[in-house]
């Protein structure tokens, strides 16, 4: 196989403009890693026609002098993201079909960058679930393994394509969203970095909706200077969203100096969870150290409502999937089921969603329904909303306190087996949300970073937490913790 894909960002842009490969070359080095991979179950819609004439152009625009960042740089993209004229499936069965006329604006502007689409990549149906198992594609499988052991893992969810694709070299770099740590958990099992942005950095326009206001699309790329360059194109202000800030982007990688000193470092004490397990345990310490020793002070900080956030965002998400998934009847687009004599628009209604939607999604629908039902609403999703506030507010304490960053374990274990946990206990699987949803409830920028590995040499991550709209603070923290760590293992290829 060619050595082209497992290329940074940073490193094929540079090779690019210097002449020393084509866009071309990268993109058909990148194809045919893809059509050597199916057993990851990492792309769903390939898009080789259409990367081999964005190649094409890129060329031309690097021939021209024209180079953005981006320029002839291979992706995959989430199937959450609704791709002119290619399958846009939020991998449900009740969008079988559906290909759309227009195109998501963070896409539009990866484009605009002059990047190359690849294919669409796998995901949780409508991004609901932490292992990449509710995809009406299938599950997809983390390249690494446990040792010798041949057993499958899961490589997150629900960005779960997007981390496998990206840490088994079969693009550059993809896109992600993050409602409750689909970004960063992922990246966190799969040895890569993922970014969730402040919300309302990047536009939501054209990203198909789980919960409308936890919702973040983000890059998943090989180390935290791609994410950056990723980031600036992604983020941006969209009069199409009204949730999308109007704010200056920065060049994020311009700022990556890994000078951290005089920053000061919060450790929150609620992080510590009883039965986390040792590695864990041990990684944070670790993570800890790098920073002091790299001149940041590192002080113990309280995060009190933290123990509410879980049960909290399994109340607000849910409420919102419930609305937002209202729209799939069966009437306008997508599946609809096949109607008996005598049948009428209720029974099309019930059917069409009973077969269209997994298991997963519907178990949600029916929570947040009932939290948003009259008798019910008060007691259950306004408390929520109240609690919310108040998580919210720990953090803007803290940061008021002079905190520049906070640091956390990215999550509770390394990669589990797929089919180890089961659909029985669906809380059990909640839990890997455990140390990111407080992130998206409070709409903050959150950063996963490799930095170590477990006994059965599994990768294992660290979070950042950051201020709000401060994500270039943030990566070059993860930029001095990425250095300090100097994690560089990859996945032995078996597939």
């Amino acid at each position: 196989m060619s050595e082209l894909p497992k290329l940074t960002i940073a490193a094929a842009r540079d090779a690019l403009r210097a002449g020393e490969v084509t866009s071309a070359e990268l993109t058909e080095a990148c194809l045919s890693a893809i059509d050597g991979a199916d057993a990851l179950g990492a792309f769903v819609h390939k898009t080789p026609d259409r990367a081999r004439e964005m190649a094409a152009a890129a060329d031309e625009r690097l021939k021209a002098g024209d180079a953005p960042d981006l320029c002839g740089i291979p992706l995959g993209i989430k199937d959450l993201f609704c791709t002119k004229g290619v399958a846009s499936q939020a991998a449900s069965r009740i969008l079988e079909g559906f290909s759309p006329e227009y195109e998501s604006t963070v896409t539009t502007q990866l484009f605009a960058a002059g990047a190359v689409m690849l294919g669409k990549l796998n995901m949780d149906e409508f991004a609901m679930g932490s292992s990449n198992e509710t995809s009406t594609y299938g599950n997809a499988v983390n390249p690494w393994r446990r040792g010798n052991d041949t057993a499958q893992l899961t490589p997150g969810g629900s960005s779960g394509g997007s981390a496998a694709a990206v840490a088994a070299d079969l693009c550059l770099g993809a896109t992600g969203t993050d409602t409750g740590g689909s970004i960063r958990q992922p990246a966190a099992f799969t040895g890569i970095t993922g970014l969730k942005p402040t919300y309302g950095r990047c536009s939501r326009w054209g990203i198909i909706a789980f919960a409308s206001s936890l919702d973040q699309a983000g890059p998943m790329a090989k180390d935290v200077r791609d994410a950056a360059i990723l980031l600036s194109a992604m983020a941006g202000h969209d009069p199409k969203d009204s949730t999308s800030a109007d704010l200056p982007v920065p060049d994020f990688e311009s700022m990556l100096t890994g000078d951290v000193r005089g920053k000061t470092i919060g450790i929150p004490r609620e992080y510590r969870m009883d039965g986390m397990p040792d590695e864990i345990e041990s990684l944070w310490a670790e993570g800890r150290k790098m920073l002091e020793d790299a001149g940041a002070t590192i002080v113990d900080i309280s995060l009190p409502h933290t123990k509410y956030a879980l049960p909290t965002y399994y109340v607000i998400a849910p409420a919102e999937a419930s609305s937002n998934l209202a729209r799939y009847d069966g009437v306008r687009y997508g599946h609809r089921a096949k109607l008996a004599q005598g049948d009428g628009i209720v029974d099309m209604y019930e059917k069409t969603r009973a077969e269209g939607f997994g298991p997963e999604v519907q178990r949600r629908v029916m929570v947040g329904t009932y939290v948003l039902s009259a008798g019910f609403y008060d007691a259950y999703y306004n408390r929520a909303r109240k609690v919310r506030t108040l998580i919210k507010k720990d953090f803007e304490d803290v940061f008021e306190q002079g905190v520049d960053a906070i640091l956390t374990p990215a999550t509770p274990s390394a990669a589990f087996g797929l089919g180890e946990m089961a659909e029985a206990d669906p809380v059990q699987m909640y839990l890997n949300d455990i140390f990111t949803v407080t992130v998206n409830l409070a709409g903050l920028p959150g950063i996963s970073v490799p930095t170590g590995q477990d006994r059965t040499g599994l990768p294992l991550g660290l979070q950042l937490i950051g201020k709000p709209w401060e994500e270039a603070e943030l990566l070059n923290t993860a930029y001095a913790l990425e250095r300090a760590s100097g994690f560089v293992a990859k996945p032995e290829k078996w597939w």
